[in-house]
């Protein structure tokens, strides 16, 4: 008796290892943050964890529809001014209320922090003014209509003025500035490794379905899958195409989640100087700069196979491109198709361009940033062989690649980017002229510029009305795409999470894995 007491008490605790488990849940993510400074970097990456600890005044949801955050709502009184109205029930980790000030701090500070490589400057120039109407009450008032002001500020994680004055970003990879209103505390995060965080008991909004999270950087693609079979993590993203397939199909152990991205997997094009560093002649010698001229650029777009990309490296897990964003987004054209593959209207525009027997050139890209990217990039080699250039290939690791397309050093690039959530924001900062004084420009690696498409774009960016906007924002973008190939579109991707049964994931457009939108699977 005793003994079958004994047993069945054993059972039982063993029974209890995996409920009391599910209060903490382990992700494997493709990469961590390259800070803890929420403002240090306009990445998705830094944003997705930035958003754990941290909050914007209005937040995007899994469509990157706004919701209230710190703001119960944020909206235009004036063409110039907008009113935000706190919640009261928001605090920081330390117990204490946001106020204007913190308001404030965090927009002045947002777009100026030493040495970021992606500055938030974009999201915060327009402002003038932060001032505070009454306790609950705030005006911001910009220098010009800005219509996407709300979307901007959805990017931006609001920091405290008392932690954050002073502090740099040192101060937050360290953990010291870490005070935020989010829905968990921050715990523990050194470069390369896990990030822990806690549930904040105190969060003024729905409380995680997990006490502790643990974000594990799993690079490579095949290792975070391996993860997950052997219940390592409970959750993993960025799926290669053929796992996900398997897992979708083994409901007995795993669930998924997937959701169209709004990222647009493009080549950047160095249309600007007249040497560029991988552009070269067949024989080496140092030569004009071919990409300046929008016949080579359409060639080179005509040259590309979108459909076999698609169906073959991404495994039917993408959808071909023609435009900046995926159909139905803002500011998208219906009519707007892919490049066709077209290799003999490709030779003639090279040939009529001057380049009949081509020229070299290297194709450069990350190797642990999207999926499939290197193969994507090898593919894209091979067709340009076959148009007659002479092509090479050079892939970097993530932060490598990012530091050096930051620095210019490329002459053709593979990236992604994401408009928020308008097109308009693909123009702003992809296409438009390079220009510090305006914060326009700031993600434009190719340097492409164009007087006439920069005044559309500055139109459409101060226009409050929705359709006209629509109207410009598809003006520019087909001059861009069509006319001028300023960038290369190839394709956008289909994010997908997967994760042991008994867990839950919100799919989103936006490719951010947050441990909030993780849950449980109902019994």
């Amino acid at each position: 008796m005793i003994r079958t007491l004994r047993a069945a008490l054993l059972g039982t605790a063993l029974l209890a290892g995996p409920v009391a488990a599910q209060e903490n849940i382990r992700i494997g993510v493709e990469a961590g943050p390259t800070s803890l400074d929420p403002h240090f970097a306009s990445l998705i990456t830094n944003i997705a964890f930035a958003r754990h600890v941290f909050q914007p005044l209005m937040e995007q949801d899994a469509t990157q529809n706004l919701r209230p955050a710190i703001a119960l709502s944020l909206r235009a009184v004036e063409e110039l001014v907008w009113e935000v109205k706190l919640d009261p029930a928001a605090r920081f980790h330390d117990g204490s209320p946001v106020t204007a000030e913190d308001i404030a701090f965090t927009i002045a500070r947002a777009g100026d922090v030493p040495n970021s490589p992606s500055s938030f400057r974009y999201a915060t120039r327009p402002i003038a003014a932060v001032e505070a109407v009454d306790a609950s009450t705030i005006r911001i008032r910009t220098n010009q209509p800005t219509p996407l002001l709300p979307n901007f500020l959805a990017l931006v994680m609001i920091v405290s003025k008392k932690h954050g004055e002073g502090a740099s970003t040192a101060d937050y990879n360290a953990g010291r500035a870490m005070i935020g209103t989010g829905p968990f505390r921050h715990v523990s995060w050194q470069p390369g490794s896990p990030v822990v965080m806690e549930r904040n008991p105190a969060f003024a909004g729905a409380a995680p379905a997990f006490q502790r999270v643990e974000f594990r950087p799993i690079a490579n693609t095949g290792a975070r899958v391996a993860a997950l079979q052997a219940g390592d993590v409970d959750m993993i993203e960025i799926v290669p195409p053929d796992h996900f397939a398997r897992f979708k199909a083994e409901t007995a152990r795993y669930a998924t989640a997937e959701s169209p991205s709004n990222r647009l997997i493009f080549l950047t094009l160095d249309s600007d100087r007249e040497d560029s560093p991988h552009i070269r002649g067949r024989d080496g010698a140092r030569i004009a700069n071919p990409l300046r001229d929008p016949r080579v650029r359409r060639a080179l777009s005509l040259a590309i196979n979108r459909d076999a990309i698609v169906s073959r490296i991404m495994q039917g897990q993408a959808l071909a491109a023609g435009d900046l964003g995926p159909p139905g987004y803002f500011g998208t054209s219906p009519d707007l198709r892919p490049t066709p593959f077209d290799l003999d209207q490709a030779k003639r525009l090279l040939a009529e361009a001057g380049f009949p027997d081509g020229f070299a050139v290297q194709i450069n890209g990350p190797n642990d940033r999207y999926i499939n990217d290197e193969q994507v990039v090898q593919a894209i080699a091979q067709m340009w062989t076959r148009l007659g250039l002479a092509t090479t290939v050079e892939t970097k690791t993530r932060s490598m690649w990012l530091s050096e397309a930051a620095q210019l050093r490329y002459s053709v690039n593979l990236a992604g980017f994401s408009p928020n959530p308008e097109l308009l924001g693909m123009l702003e900062t992809q296409i438009h002229s390079w220009n510090t004084t305006l914060g326009l420009g700031t993600a434009n690696r190719g340097r492409f510029s164009n007087a006439e498409i920069d005044a559309i774009i500055q139109r459409a960016r101060t226009t409050i009305d929705d359709d006209q906007r629509r109207t410009l924002t598809q003006q520019a973008t087909r001059m861009a795409l069509v006319d001028q190939t300023a960038l290369i579109p190839l394709f956008f991707p289909v994010n997908t999470w997967a994760m042991r049964r008994g867990f839950t994931y919100e799919a989103r457009t936006d490719e951010m894995t947050l441990a909030f939108s993780a849950g449980r699977a109902a019994r």
